[in-house]
């Protein structure tokens, strides 16, 4: 390996039916060895969820890599450090990005510019990515702002929506102009060995997963993270959308098709084992939220009066939009199923009633 790339075989620890074999994180600017020609980077991001996970994989004499980070000067400059330390300054061969929210997609032009390398997504995350950055420093739209007045925001988080609105592209680096299609099934070869694409969605619209068939190596991005569930949200860009119903149905076919044994590499949180475990738990907890809400759903709400029912903390403004999002995800989704109405009153906001009797209470918890 490079230098500056430790190996670290540490750790064993369990917790939750997962096993976690590396003992420590990378720091910034350093590197882990966590499988066969495959290295563990990680860069800061400056929110609650404090990392992003980024991977190398030794592709002949250079390396083809996972996700790039946010666009920030530390970014940057850590990316300066690694090319040159951790890499080696060998030549960057491919970019891919799972999908296309900053944290993964923010350094890829750059990156792609710096190198010369080419940038290989899923043609949906790619799009949606180049219009989301389109939308930077434009005015907030109507339809976004009705979206959120259906989801009960008062008049004053709405003016803060769209003073605030347009700032994906703040944090992304000027995208290629060109990219190569990566779609389920497809087969890269890197370093020589097949790495097979499986497609998830919910999360993202077409979220790419990269899998190692020869000695169980899945890079998981955010379709499988190991103590934290990712955020399944309805946008104003499709707000009649069922992401969660695709969500569910992406971690029912991960059940079918992955070993429990996998080493996963995700995008946040430590690489683990014990697959099958997690995606039982993830699809139980969304189940036994859906149900909690429904019996919740008795009196009418609005999706705003529903965050006490699938959130475990408060809601502060900073997280007000995902939180609304991944409320009117799950109501969007019983709606779907025959479970809950709504009806929108003269003042444009939407009521939420549940369609039949309330579930049972068995079981009422978060899954985890």
């Amino acid at each position: 390996m490079a230098d500056g790339v430790i190996r670290d075989d540490a750790g064993g620890d369990t917790a939750r039916g997962l096993t976690y074999p590396f003992a420590r994180v990378p720091e910034a600017g350093e590197a882990i060895e966590v499988a066969a020609g495959v290295i563990w980077l990680q860069l800061p991001l400056p929110m609650a969820l404090n990392h992003i996970n980024l991977y190398a994989i030794e592709d002949g004499d250079g390396w083809t890599l996972v996700d790039t980070g946010l666009f920030t000067p530390v970014s940057v400059e850590i990316w300066e450090g690694l090319l040159t330390g951790a890499l080696g300054g060998r030549p960057i061969r491919r970019v891919i990005c799972t999908h296309m929210h900053p944290d993964h997609i923010g350094m890829a032009g750059w990156l792609c510019e710096r190198t010369g390398a080419p940038l290989l997504m899923s043609r949906l995350e790619y799009v949606t990515g180049r219009m989301l950055v389109a939308d930077t420093g434009q005015p907030a739209p109507e339809s976004g702002r009705d979206f959120y007045q259906a989801a009960g925001w008062t008049a004053d988080q709405l003016e803060a929506w769209a003073r605030n609105y347009g700032q994906f592209g703040l944090v992304v680096s000027p995208m290629p102009d060109a990219y190569h299609r990566l779609t389920e099934g497809d087969r890269l070869s890197i370093g020589g060995e097949d790495w097979e694409v499986v497609v998830g969605q919910g999360h993202s619209p077409e979220h790419v997963c990269l899998w190692r068939r020869s000695d169980g190596v899945f890079l998981g991005g955010d379709q499988i993270l190991p103590k934290i569930s990712s955020n399944v949200s309805v946008w104003p860009t499709e707000p009649l959308s069922d992401p969660l119903g695709d969500w569910m149905t992406s971690l029912q076919d991960l059940q079918a098709r992955l070993p429990e044994d996998l080493l996963i590499l995700p995008s946040h949180g430590a690489p683990f084992r014990g697959v099958q475990t997690r995606l039982a738990a993830l699809l139980r907890g969304h189940g036994q939220a859906l149900a909690r809400l429904e019996r919740r759903l008795q009196a009418p709400m609005r999706a705003v009066d529903t965050f006490a029912s699938l959130f475990a903390r408060p809601v502060g403004d900073g997280l007000r939009g995902m939180a609304t999002g991944e409320a009117v995800a799950h109501l969007n989704y019983l709606e779907r199923q025959g479970r809950a109405t709504r009806h929108r009153d003269a003042d444009g906001v939407d009521w939420w009633q549940a369609a039949g009797a309330p579930p049972s209470e068995e079981n009422d918890d978060n899954g985890e």
